[in-house]
This record gives structure tokens, C-alpha cells and sequence, in this order.
């Protein structure tokens, strides 16, 4: 979202006394571009709660998260979160608080940022070779996927059947979506695989879709 958008729904949650919840869990990896301000950072009128996780930029077994929220709604939150459980992970927040303040976690940030920049240009690259101008690719400035988007009338979901028949996992865009999109698209994850497996997932693409389709040859 644009800073112009963000700013309109900082004012519609305060007109409407809504909340917000700001789900910000892989803004580490920023590859290009001025880094976007949190709507936390942003809002005035204390109606956003930001949430975090460090499940994607260390590891899901690490098992904590966090969250910045409003003064109004704390004692509810901290109700809430004993009810859950009556004992928080403190040996593991120690040990990561440790981590942080020792300088490893911006080092294993640094580290991982340039891997991962290194594999969203090798699938650029790679979809670019096969495809041309086919797919028009969206080249992210931060996160771990693109997106590709399909030509008019092309159904993103019959090219992620194919691609399942042939061992690969693509995700259509169009069931996220409230409404028709005219334009249908594939999200791309490419944070767990090597430049060499993203290159030989797509040329598998390629030859999936050149099979005996027509109605996923019809570019």
C-alpha cells in the first residue's frame, strides 16, 4: 500500500472506531527501495495492533512472536493470553533476546536477505527465459514471492493443476480475491529452494504447460 493509502485507513479506523491489525512478519527482507513505514508507526489515533512473528526471517520451531498494541486494549490482550497458557516460553525469549543484543540476529538477517535476493533473480530470470513477455512478471522489493501475472482469459488454476501433475506447488491468485480479476496470476515462493531448483522448476513449467492443453497453450 502507498503511503497515501495507508494514511486514508489510518483515518477511516479512527472515524470508525475500528481496529487494525498490521500482520508484518518478512519486512526484514527488503531488497530494494526506501523501506515502507508501519502503519503502527503511523497511527495517531492508536488504533493499530502490529504483530510479528519469527517463524520466516529464524526458524517455526522457534515458536515466538510478539505484538505491539494500544494501551486500551492490553488488559484484555494479557487476559486473553492467560487463558491461553499460564506459562510463557521464557528460556527461548532469553535465549533470543541474547541473540539480538550480541548483533547475530542483524548478521543472519544481512546473510539471508542477499540469499534470498540471489534466488528471486535466478526465478526472474529463469521465468523471463521461458516465458518472455507471456508472463508479466512483478518484481517484489521485499518479501520471500512474486508474482506472475497470466495473460486475459488464461486460467492460473488449470496451469496450477498442471504444474501439481508434474511435482510442483503453485498457488493460483484468483480464490484470494473478492471479485473477478481480469488478469489472473501465480504466486512464486522462492525462499526454500536454491537458484539451481528454482531454474529447473521452471523450466518443468514450461514443459507442463507445452503438453497436449490447448487451453494453457492459448497465450
Amino acid at each position: 500500500m502507498s503511503l497515501r493509502q495507508r494514511l486514508a485507513l489510518l483515518e477511516w479506523a479512527r472515524e470508525a472506531h475500528a481496529w487494525i491489525i498490521e500482520d508484518d512478519y518478512d519486512s526484514e527482507y527488503r531488497f530494494s527501495g526506501r523501506p515502507l513505514e508501519a502503519l503502527q508507526g503511523l497511527d495517531n489515533g492508536r488504533r493499530v495492533s502490529y504483530i510479528g512473528t519469527f517463524s520466516k526471517v529464524l526458524f517455526p520451531a522457534l515458536r515466538l512472536g510478539y505484538l505491539v498494541a494500544p494501551t486500551e486494549v492490553l488488559k484484555g490482550l494479557i487476559a486473553m493470553r492467560h487463558v491461553i497458557d499460564t506459562h510463557l516460553p521464557l528460556l527461548e525469549q532469553m535465549a533470543l533476546a541474547d541473540f539480538m543484543a550480541e548483533g547475530h540476529f542483524a548478521r543472519h538477517v544481512r546473510k539471508m536477505r542477499g540469499l534470498y535476493r540471489e534466488r528471486r533473480n535466478a526465478l526472474i530470470e529463469a521465468l523471463t527465459q521461458e516465458f518472455g513477455d507471456r508472463f508479466d512478471v512483478t518484481v517484489p522489493e521485499a518479501g520471500m514471492h512474486l508474482v506472475a501475472w497470466l495473460p486475459e482469459g488464461m486460467s492460473a488454476q488449470g496451469v496450477a493443476q498442471q504444474a501439481s501433475a508434474h511435482g510442483l506447488h503453485i498457488l493460483p491468485l484468483s480464490p484470494s480475491s473478492l471479485s473477478p480479476l481480469q488478469y489472473d496470476g501465480l504466486l512464486f515462493g522462492f525462499a526454500s529452494a536454491s537458484p539451481e531448483e528454482l531454474r529447473a522448476g521452471v523450466k518443468t513449467l514450461a514443459l507442463a504447460l507445452a503438453k497436449k492443453r490447448p487451453e494453457l497453450r492459448a497465450w
